[in-house]
């Protein structure tokens, strides 16, 4: 029974790479995708909790003008206990209110850091991402050092072989014997031991990471780059930089108590 032969293709090193690069990027891509399945929940809840605050200072406020129209109003009328009752219902409704403002403040303070936690993990993501491509890159580029090394090897052996071919073929001549009896040999050239299925073409992994940065995306610190690692705010109000990288400010932890960047503290000492 005719079988048809098993044919064996080789994948080349460049193939291999750009194969374990889309594997890598899809993996990369599934785990952070993973790590934000909730995050529109949470926002939208933190979202909603905001909208709250602001409706319930809302009718506090209300209530405040009411009491104040009330006082105003009847001050005269009004006796010394009634204007003490009706001054501290309103101060006891500006505190509620500074409350709601704190816990309005507290809620951003922590959708910010929400989103920029899953910021911070997406770059260092795409740092070891870049990481694993040069990595593999360089076992490539070992692999096609070893492999040029053997195909020369191999080559010179055959032209040893093709030549001692030939000089028995010559001394057959020289000895009178049929040319039907004569072997023709071709010389293979280095070129031809390469198989077509090694041609995938020059592939690049920079170009895997080569993705548009957003224009929009607003800078911060000393650098003026994005934000990313371990960042701190400067507690002067009036910083026209506010937030800072660890490394661009010298800091490996949180200092404790305020903190100045470095152009605040000196316009504070130059005060």
């Amino acid at each position: 029974m005719w079988k048809q032969p098993i044919r064996f293709f080789h994948f080349g090193p460049e193939a291999v790479l750009f194969t374990f690069s889309k594997m890598a990027a899809g993996m990369y891509l599934e785990h952070y995708l993973d790590s934000i399945e909730n995050l529109p929940f949470e926002l939208q809840r933190n979202f909603n909790l905001m909208r709250d605050l602001d409706q319930r200072t809302e009718d506090l406020k209300g209530q405040i003008d009411s009491l104040a129209k009330e006082y105003t109003a009847n001050a005269r009328t009004l006796s010394s206990e009634q204007k003490l009752s009706i001054l501290r219902q309103i101060q006891q409704s500006y505190s509620k209110c500074k409350e709601f403002g704190d816990d309005k403040v507290q809620l951003a303070m922590q959708t910010y850091e929400m989103v920029d936690k899953h910021i911070r993990r997406l770059d260092t993501d795409l740092a070891r991402f870049e990481a694993d491509l040069k990595e593999k890159q360089i076992e490539s580029t070992d692999y096609d050092s070893t492999s040029s090394k053997g195909k020369k090897a191999e080559t010179r052996q055959k032209e040893k072989k093709t030549a001692k071919t030939r000089s028995k073929v010559k001394s057959s001549d020289e000895d009178g014997s049929p040319k039907s009896a004569q072997k023709k040999v071709k010389l293979l050239q280095p070129g031809e031991f390469n198989s077509p299925a090694t041609n995938f073409g020059n592939v690049h992994p920079s170009d895997v990471l080569d993705m548009p940065v957003d224009p929009n995306e607003p800078t911060y610190c000393l650098c003026h780059q994005v934000s990313y690692g371990e960042m701190i705010g400067c507690d002067n109000t009036d910083c026209s930089i506010e937030w800072f990288h660890f490394a661009c400010v010298g800091l490996t932890t949180k200092p404790r108590g305020k903190w100045y960047c470095p152009r605040c503290s000196q316009d504070r000492k130059r005060k």
